[in-house]
C-alpha cells in the first residue's frame, strides 16, 4: 500500500478476506461499525458482489464496497455529487491497482465473463496466486481515506 498509511480497517479487511469472506464483504464489514451498519447485514448486502459481482468478473467487489461506503455516507446528496465522489474513489482505486476497477482485468483474466458461479476453493495456493488480499487491503485504506475526508468537511 505504497503512499497510503497503514490503517486498522485495511488490516481488518485483509483478515476478513483471509477467513473466507468475499472481497466486497471484507471491505464493507471492515467499515460497518464506523458506518453504524450491523456487520451481519453488511455481510449479506455485500454477498452478491464478490468475484466481480456474482463471480462474473465485472466491477471488482472491493471497489463495489467503496462505492457502497460512499452511498452510506453521502447517499442523501444530489446524484451528481454522489457520482463525482464515486468517480474520485474509482480514480484512487484504479491508480493503485494497475489502472482498472474490473475484476477480470485485476486478475489477468481479460474481459471474459465467468460462467461458473462456483467460488474457488480457498487454499494456500489460492491466496498465493491471487492479488485479492492486497486489493482488499488497498480498497479499505481508500475507503478509510474517503471517510476521513468527509469527517473533516463536517
Amino acid at each position: 500500500m505504497e503512499g497510503e498509511p497503514q490503517c486498522a480497517s485495511a488490516a481488518e479487511a485483509r483478515r476478513l478476506f483471509m477467513t473466507g469472506l468475499n472481497c466486497c464483504q471484507s471491505v464493507l464489514c471492515a467499515h460497518a461499525e464506523s458506518l453504524g451498519l450491523d456487520a451481519d447485514l453488511a455481510k449479506r448486502i455485500a454477498a452478491p458482489f464478490g468475484g466481480g459481482i456474482g463471480r462474473m468478473r465485472g466491477v471488482c467487489g472491493a471497489f463495489s464496497a467503496c462505492a457502497m461506503i460512499v452511498g452510506l455516507k453521502c447517499g442523501d446528496k444530489p446524484k451528481g455529487d454522489v457520482y463525482a465522489l464515486v468517480q474520485s474513489v474509482a480514480r484512487d482505486f484504479s491508480s493503485q491497482n494497475g489502472g482498472s476497477i474490473i475484476c477480470g482485468e485485476l486478475l489477468g483474466l481479460g474481459d471474459g465473463l465467468s460462467t461458473s458461479p462456483k467460488p474457488s476453493e480457498r487454499t494456500e495456493q489460492y491466496y498465493k496466486k491471487r492479488p485479492c488480499a492486497d486489493i482488499v487491503e488497498r480498497a479499505s485504506a481508500i475507503a478509510d481515506k474517503f471517510l476521513r475526508s468527509r469527517e473533516s468537511e463536517a
